[in-house]
């Protein structure tokens, strides 16, 4: 059975940072594409960043961009997102996501398992 397990949510300060990590079982993480997504209160679900399994350079939201940055472990079969210069509009239950496509997908019907997600705070 898969299993996606997101940690290190919390609450902090504007232009604070955080370091989310969630810990996958039950499949071969080194051949998953990888996706964090968030959802705040009241909106859709929407991609924040991605990295695949073949290497290259991940994919960020543009309102992400330089701010975030997305990275595996696959010994440890472990995703990470370090979030630097939080912002109040970060605020939302941020999700980890494995899709089978080989290349960066952004939209969330193309991620096939889904963890249960950490919440992130940001105060002004």
């Amino acid at each position: 059975q898969v299993q996606l397990v997101e940690s290190g949510g919390g609450v902090v300060q504007a232009g604070g940072s955080l370091r989310l990590s969630c810990t996958a079982s039950g499949l071969t993480f080194s051949r998953y594409t990888m996706g964090w997504f968030r959802q705040a209160p009241g909106k859709e679900r929407e991609f924040v960043a991605a990295i695949s399994f073949i290497g290259g350079a991940p994919t960020y939201a543009d309102s992400v961009k330089g701010r975030f940055t997305v990275s595996r472990e696959n010994a440890n079969d472990i995703l990470y997102l370090k979030m630097n210069s939080l912002k109040p509009e970060d605020t939302a239950l941020y999700y980890c996501a494995a899709s089978t496509y080989t290349w960066i997908r952004t939209s969330a019907h193309e991620y096939h398992y889904w963890g249960q997600g950490t919440q992130v705070t940001v105060s002004a």
